[in-house]
Parts: structure tokens; C-alpha cells; sequence
């Protein structure tokens, strides 16, 4: 299933360079990723504020405009 969203993200994260900051960690290639982001389950989507806070976490398959819907509502 990640990789679904890992096209999802790469596209988002072309579209709204310099408004948002897209990243794509593969907790396959870096395995101390999934520990240090509290990952149980692949695909995992967080998103932060910018001061780093954590403000909304997703697991399984998130659709660009589910995506999209969450940064609005997030502000």
C-alpha cells in the first residue's frame, strides 16, 4: 500500500514546493525511521506544524484530496 501513497506525495510535494514541505521517509530503507517516528504501520502519514509539532496522524492509504482536505483544515 505505501507504495500507492508514495506517488500521492511526490506529486504534492512538486505541486506546492515552497508552501509546504512534502517528505517521504521508506522505513524499509531506514529502518530507525519507524522507531523514531512512532511508525506501527506502513503507510503512515504525519503532519506537523512549523514549529515541528505533530498535528494530525494517518495510517493506511490517504487519497491526495483527502490529503489536500487535511493541510486546509489544518490551516
Amino acid at each position: 500500500m505505501w507504495h500507492e501513497v508514495a506517488p500521492i506525495l511526490e506529486e504534492l510535494k512538486r505541486e506546492y514546493a515552497g508552501s509546504l514541505e512534502v517528505v517521504f521517509i521508506d522505513v524499509w530503507e531506514d529502518p530507525s525511521a519507524g522507531a523514531r517516528y512512532g511508525i506501527q504501520m506502513i503507510p503512515t502519514q504525519i503532519f506537523y506544524d512549523a514549529s515541528g509539532r505533530e498535528l494530525f496522524r494517518h495510517e493506511g492509504f490517504f487519497a491526495k484530496e483527502d490529503i489536500l482536505a487535511k493541510w486546509r483544515e489544518l490551516g
